[in-house]
């Protein structure tokens, strides 16, 4: 993963705008129109009636609220997280920090079995928890990529699902934990400016992958940001917990490979005053490493001529981990118009 960028320097505004939330149960070409509108104005949206079963979620939130809640010595018996592992404070690799601790594992289900052992008490119970729980978010997250090509018109309608159906694929799961920041009353008497303030859980960043599936406790602390202005300050939209949806946003990948029509989208984590802990659980979609990105033909057209250069999951995977979280990656790969016109001619 990458790293927290420095405090921002200009106020922040925050808004509460309505996010949608789309019910994947309606007629299929309503949801396509739902998904895909969202996609082009936020790059995030929520999903209601996925298919994706209360038990696996509930024995999955279980067993990662167990392992947090372990003795800090045991837990680092499953790190440290280079990439996968336990990590706290410490986010990436270029010494920022958060006020989170993650386990980060592969989706590879003998990968997660042989891992269990240093994770779990009950390393079965765990990993069958945790292998169940990747099973359905993939299929959901599929189903969506699905949807999303129908909508875009590409004739191969399995276009962006099949990346991460590939046996080879690099998608990871990311459990965050963000520890309750909890105030003595007495010493602050609620007077104290910073006794409300937040703080941040997880910096600023977009998703490098190509669609991230997430879902969360009944805790806020998730914001999007929304409503860019010409100096890139935005809008920052929290989300409220939703006890049933699972949240979805587009990651750098997709944006490429629709031309830049769909947006990734920046968000944090923030950890307020509370007497609960916050827990997510991501799954990063992600292609195989040597796998060459870019549009379908159907999205490149003279009106919307290409905009980023094709390019493998690898190479953006390393550019990703050698810049700072809130740092812009897609622009690394954006193509001239003179560049486009070389492509044009030499065709």
């Amino acid at each position: 993963m990458v790293v927290a960028s420095p405090s921002p320097t200009h106020p922040e505004k925050v808004q509460f705008i309505e996010l949608p939330i789309i019910d994947l149960s309606a007629e299929r070409s309503k949801v396509i129109k739902l998904v895909i509108k969202a996609c082009e104005e936020y790059g995030f949206f929520e999903v209601i009636n996925h298919g994706v079963s209360h038990d696996i979620i509930t024995r999955m939130e279980e067993q990662g609220l167990g392992f947090f809640a372990k003795p800090l010595g045991d837990k680092q018996k499953a790190g440290p997280a280079t990439p996968f592992g336990y990590g706290c404070k410490n986010i990436g690799f270029n010494g920022d920090v958060g006020e989170v601790e993650y386990l980060m594992l592969g989706t590879n289900s003998l990968s997660i079995v042989e891992r269990s052992y240093a994770i779990s008490n009950d390393p079965k119970m765990f990993s069958s928890a945790v292998n169940g729980y990747i099973e359905a978010v993939t299929g959901l997250a599929c189903e969506i990529l699905e949807l999303m090509a129908e909508g875009l018109r590409v004739h191969d309608s399995s276009v962006f699902s099949k990346m991460i159906k590939d046996v080879d694929n690099d998608s990871i799961f990311r459990l965050n934990h963000y520890p309750p920041i909890l105030c003595n009353n007495n010493n602050n008497n609620n007077k104290d400016p910073s006794f409300h303030a937040n703080k941040v859980g997880f910096g600023e960043h977009t998703d490098p992958q190509i669609l991230t599936i997430l879902k969360s406790n009944d805790v806020g602390g998730l914001q999007v940001k929304s409503q860019v202005d010409d100096e890139d300050h935005g809008v920052w939209v929290p989300v409220p917990p939703h006890p049933t949806a699972f949240c979805v946003n587009v990651g750098d990948v997709l944006q490429a490979m629709t031309n830049g029509r769909f947006m990734s989208v920046r968000h944090r984590a923030m950890v307020t005053n509370t007497s609960k802990s916050r827990m997510s659980m991501a799954y990063f979609g992600a292609p195989p490493l040597h796998t060459c990105l870019t549009p379908p033909i159907e999205l490149v057209t003279p009106h919307k001529p290409l905009l980023y250069r094709p390019f493998t999951w690898d190479e953006y995977k390393k550019a990703s981990h050698s810049l700072r979280l809130g740092d812009s990656r897609l622009h690394l790969f954006k193509i001239s118009t003179a560049t486009w016109f070389c492509i044009q001619f030499s065709s």
